[in-house]
């Protein structure tokens, strides 16, 4: 695994051997997605929430390009530890890591965000509830990006915020904007 861009592009993450709930983002789709959001947002000003964290890989990126203020929330014990582990090694200090379920963490999150990422595991059985909580909540800021990665057998094409969608493969990126 590796950062594509910015300040750190190039560096090499070597994620633990056995991550039982974890499932990193191929290098391939989070270039793609890197490429159209670098389009979208003006990373130095955003403030980010990343959601079911894993390896970190996405914050990584966004620390990396220069984004103002992140929020990183992953529930499992390992990969917490590896990823706050990364934040020492990477230097980056403007991260908050949550040990915490994601759902809960929606559920008390007073705070809003100009851009959240969502990469749940793919067995997640209430994934469709994702969109719902983040926009129920008030999570995004007017403008703001939702971006929920997920197989090819979920479609939120219907959703009243749903913008565009993404498919490489087995990896889909669907996009919402909170008006």
């Amino acid at each position: 695994m590796r950062i594509i861009g910015g300040e750190h592009g190039g560096r090499k993450i070597n994620p633990p051997s056995k991550m039982p709930y974890t499932r990193p983002t191929t290098d391939i789709a989070k270039e793609g997605l890197f490429n159209m959001l670098q389009n979208m947002l003006d990373f130095e000003t955003l403030k980010t929430l990343d959601l079911f964290g894993g390896t970190g890989a996405i914050s990584y990126e966004l620390a990396s390009r220069g984004a103002a203020a992140l929020t990183i929330v992953e529930k499992d014990e390992q990969m917490f530890s590896f990823i706050k582990k990364n934040i020492e090694i990477l230097k980056i200090d403007n991260i908050k890591a949550v040990k915490m379920d994601v759902f809960k963490y929606m559920l008390m999150c007073k705070e809003q965000h100009d851009f959240i990422f969502a990469g749940p595991p793919y067995a997640l059985t209430n994934i469709d509830d994702l969109p719902k909580c983040v926009f129920d909540q008030k999570l995004l800021k007017s403008d703001g990006i939702f971006v929920l990665e997920h197989t090819p057998r979920n479609d939120y094409q219907e959703h009243p915020y749903f913008y565009r969608i993404k498919n490489y493969g087995t990896t889909v990126f669907t996009f919402f904007i909170q008006p």
